[in-house]
């Protein structure tokens, strides 16, 4: 094999790497791996605690607007408290738990049918307007 071959089945290659922040282990490819530790200054951190981070940002006062390093240090410091109390034996599982729950609770809400805010009715043919 030529050598740029083998770099890139090496960066193909699934590996499981763990959040620094939360713990949860994900299987990525190290190319992935690589483009997210570029971005977080060497660290490694999950989808959700990337978007934890962002989120920590946008909620800094206008006044005051803090870095990412700041609010990565923010977060971290939530994640080590939310550990120290008690980790569940299958948090990956918990997560998804958590997340289904979250989905069926907003597709229940009346917000989100469509039906409820008029968004399947329609008074008239969409090729009214064509036909004019």
């Amino acid at each position: 094999m030529m050598k740029k071959e083998v770099e890139t089945q090496m960066k193909n290659e699934v590996q499981f790497v763990k959040c620094e922040c939360c713990g949860l282990t994900e299987e990525c490819t190290e190319a992935y791996i690589a483009r997210i530790r570029e971005r977080n200054e060497g660290r490694w951190i999950c989808g959700l605690c990337a978007e934890a981070v962002k989120d920590e940002i946008v909620r800094s006062s206008s006044e005051r607007r803090i870095g990412r390093d700041e609010a990565f240090n923010r977060h971290m410091t939530f994640c080590r408290k939310f550990r120290a109390k008690s980790l569940p034996p299958n948090p990956t599982g918990e997560l998804i738990s958590a997340v289904k729950q979250l989905l069926l609770r907003s597709l229940d809400s009346p917000r989100s049918n469509p039906v409820s805010r008029g968004g399947l009715l329609r008074s008239q043919s969409c090729f009214s307007a064509i036909d004019s």
